[in-house]
């Protein structure tokens, strides 16, 4: 009988070894998300990308500058709430006003609900109009 020879190898090749370590970088920034995903953090503005499903186009602005008061005295009281995205960016999904408003006082950073969500769940306007029945 003729014995199948097996080809040793001894790696994989240095593509292999720059892939995992894309992998594990992947890997500890899908941990730490997760993590946050269902919680509220405090996130950097800058970092927040607008919603394009927003169905609001205009924001009053003599509105936005009494909430911007409110905020500037009292804080933010109900967090906003965005997705993860790419890299370290989130996308608002609910809190426009809010946001608006805290970037109008120069604040640096907004308490963030984050949750999960798909580009169908995002343009999907539940979130959105609830909260703006509740203005």
């Amino acid at each position: 009988m003729a014995k199948a020879i097996k080809k040793q190898v001894l790696g994989r090749g240095l593509a292999a070894l720059l892939q995992d370590s894309k992998t594990e970088e992947s890997k500890e920034e899908s941990l730490i998300y997760r993590s946050q995903v269902g919680t509220i953090v405090e996130l950097e503005l800058g970092l927040i990308e607008l919603n394009p499903f927003q169905p609001r186009t205009n924001f009053n602005e003599e509105s936005l500058r009494e909430l911007a008061s409110s905020i500037k005295e009292l804080g933010v009281i109900q967090p906003i709430t965005v997705r993860k995205m790419e890299g370290n960016t989130f996308q608002l999904v609910s809190g426009e006003r809010r946001f608006r408003a805290s970037k109008l006082i120069g604040l640096k950073s907004i308490p963030a609900y984050v949750r999960l969500a798909n580009d169908q769940e995002q343009s999907n306007q539940e979130y959105i109009l609830v909260e703006q029945l509740c203005l």
